[in-house]
């Protein structure tokens, strides 16, 4: 299985993404807790009261040690399920302005949806703590979790139309 997938087509930057990179980016979305109630309010209300509440924990208990906190993110990777939204990436390839439709390129079918909900995409790289070996590199999930239980699997790549 092939962890290299591209968004080309119709695009001013074809990109080259490296899924098996994505565990270690900042930008990955924890799917464990990202559908729960708790965590839908949190990103409804997330303009700056977590960093605040961030800062009130550091002063009131203090900052953790650097050691624990790797400890915990280490064992996190390697037991949690992530994604990553599109968005950032399909920006950085510039969509040109006419174009319309975002294809996910899967081993079986093209899936289209519209250029604008691809931007929302979640697109999720591994399964507690697994690289999506069977039907993978990614499967694809939309923002409000209507897929979650059957997600478009087997994506090799993105096309914009």
């Amino acid at each position: 299985m092939d962890l290299i997938m591209t968004i080309k087509g119709n695009v001013k930057f074809p990109i080259t993404l490296d899924v098996g990179a994505w565990i270690f980016d900042d930008r990955r979305i924890d799917l464990d807790t990202y559908f729960s109630e708790d965590k839908k309010q949190d990103r409804l209300t997330e303009d700056g009261t977590t960093v605040s509440k961030h800062w009130d924990r550091t002063i009131k208990e203090g900052a953790a040690p650097q050691k624990t906190r790797k400890r915990y993110e280490k064992a996190k990777m390697l037991t949690s399920t992530f994604a990553i939204k599109l968005e950032p990436f399909l920006k950085n390839a510039e969509p040109a302005p006419e174009a319309t439709t975002l294809v996910f390129e899967t081993n079986t079918e093209d899936v289209s949806i519209p250029l604008e909900e691809g931007y929302n995409i979640l697109v999720q790289f591994s399964n507690k703590g697994k690289a999506l070996k069977e039907d993978g590199p990614v499967h694809i999930l939309f923002p409000d979790g209507s897929n979650l239980d059957q997600p478009i699997k087997n994506v090799k790549a993105f096309r914009v139309e």
